[in-house]
């Protein structure tokens, strides 16, 4: 479980935007380690967590982007039923709101990981380590 840098960016709704932001991340050597997308009429929300998000908020800000920079907290959890509960409950008892949150796990792998927008990172953290079956 680690804080880690968000990077959301905002781009046309149109064919090839997102491909011309992966190809200059990945000519950068910059990686992406988790992405999500949400479209709304006229432009893309695309928020992404990237191996080196400083290099990459100076190269999206001087090709004209909007940036915006947030903490969110990475966690590693287990791809079983109810591990995702486990999670959010310990979360609702210490008092953090979630804001939003994105994951992906491949259906036969043993664990996933979980990007969590929340109203406190480092609080949440805590409140995850004190209860080890929310935060595995």
């Amino acid at each position: 479980m680690e804080i880690a840098t968000q990077l959301a960016i905002f781009l046309e709704n149109r064919p090839g935007a997102l491909a011309r932001v992966c190809e200059a991340l990945g000519e950068a050597g910059i990686n992406i380690q988790a992405i999500s997308a949400s479209d709304t009429v006229d432009h893309t929300v695309v928020r992404l967590v990237l191996s080196d998000p400083r290099r990459a908020l100076f190269m999206l800000e001087e090709h004209g982007m909007l940036v915006v920079e947030n903490e969110v907290l990475l966690v590693d959890g287990a791809n079983r039923p109810g591990a995702l509960a486990a999670i959010t409950r310990s979360l609702a008892r210490a008092r953090i709101n979630i804001e939003y949150l994105y994951c992906a796990t491949a259906p036969k792998s043993k664990t996933g990981l979980l990007v969590l927008r929340v109203s406190n990172p480092r609080k949440a953290m805590t409140a995850l380590a004190a209860e080890p079956a929310a935060g595995q």
